[in-house]
């Protein structure tokens, strides 16, 4: 295996796992606070139209992050008026922001079918960027870098500061949290919003770096396996790091895989190889008797404090 080839395939796997690590870091917050909202594919899509049109208008692709963050919380904030305003079944409601999603996308995409935009240039020195080496480092766009301080920043708000404390409290003893004064609600807003916000940005990963142009569904079901991954990981952040780079090299064989020619194997395989091994992992875990032990007590469950 030459140098080449081994840089090649690390920064396409990487490249490949963080829009995923995007949209999971975004759910794992969501569910810490008990909800439990299945429109991750609905809000990524969102976020990779909105995007796309503000970088298309504005020709600046930092402005198209932000748009796209706005599109997922703008997404996300629809069901949580349904969610947390009017008590609606939450698997129900996610998987209608799904569909919706995904429609929504479609039709505002049609205008902008056949466009290109602008790609982010690299935050490091061109020497670094495009060394034949040092690449592997320096030479992915500014989003994966992002990504990836995500991960131990989601952490720090979880296990070490007092709103952490507090958001993992209403999603564990919604009404204890609620009984001492905490506004069960108004915490549940501000997760679904970070969440929507973070599936949005993972979308427009999609639009904007990986195919800096339009095209329906393109996300190819990466919000049902960042879902998968929340649960793959024990809803913990560490964990969701190396789940979301094994789906990644399971992605990147699959691009290889037919890259190569591996004829013994037929093709529509390898493309489904990521969703069966989220199917067989789901199914792992859920068979061992610790099996959604880290899950928070309140997931899924509608606050009703009348009750």
């Amino acid at each position: 295996m030459s140098p080449d080839f081994l840089i090649a395939a690390i920064m396409t796997v990487v490249g490949l796992t963080t829009p995923i690590l995007l949209a999971a870091l975004g759910e794992l917050v969501v569910e810490k606070s008990g909800v439990l909202n299945l429109g991750v594919e609905g809000m990524m899509l969102v976020g990779a139209i909105s995007g796309f049109a503000v970088t298309v208008f504005t020709f600046n692709p930092w402005l198209g992050v932000l748009g796209a963050a706005a599109g997922g919380a703008l997404a996300s904030l629809l069901f949580a008026v349904l969610v947390l305003g009017l008590n609606s079944n939450q698997v129900a409601t996610g998987l209608a922001l799904a569909i919706f999603g995904t429609g929504l996308s479609s039709l505002i995409g049609l205008s902008f079918t056949g466009r290109i935009v602008p790609v982010f240039g690299s935050i490091f020195p061109a020497g670094l960027a495009r060394h034949p080496y040092l690449q592997v480092i320096f030479g992915y766009s500014p989003i994966v870098y992002f990504a990836v301080l995500m991960v131990p920043a989601v952490a720090w708000f979880l296990y070490r500061t007092r709103a952490g404390l507090i958001l993992r409290a209403v999603g564990e003893n919604d009404h204890s949290a609620h009984s001492i004064g905490y506004s069960v609600l108004k915490v549940r807003l501000a997760a679904i919003l970070f969440g929507g916000a973070m599936a949005g940005i993972g979308g427009a990963y999609f639009s904007m770096v990986i195919t800096p142009m339009w095209a329906e569904r393109m996300t190819a079901g990466r919000g049902w396996i960042a879902l998968a991954l929340v649960v793959f990981a024990g809803w913990r952040t560490g964990r969701l790091l190396l789940g979301a780079y094994f789906f990644g090299i399971l992605m990147a064989l699959e691009l290889y895989a037919k890259a190569a020619g591996f004829s013994f194997l037929p093709s529509p395989f390898w493309a489904a190889m990521p969703y069966l091994m989220t199917v067989v992992a789901l199914t792992f875990i859920s068979a061992r008797e610790s099996a959604g032990a880290n899950a928070p007590a309140c997931l899924g469950k509608p606050f009703l404090p009348s009750t």
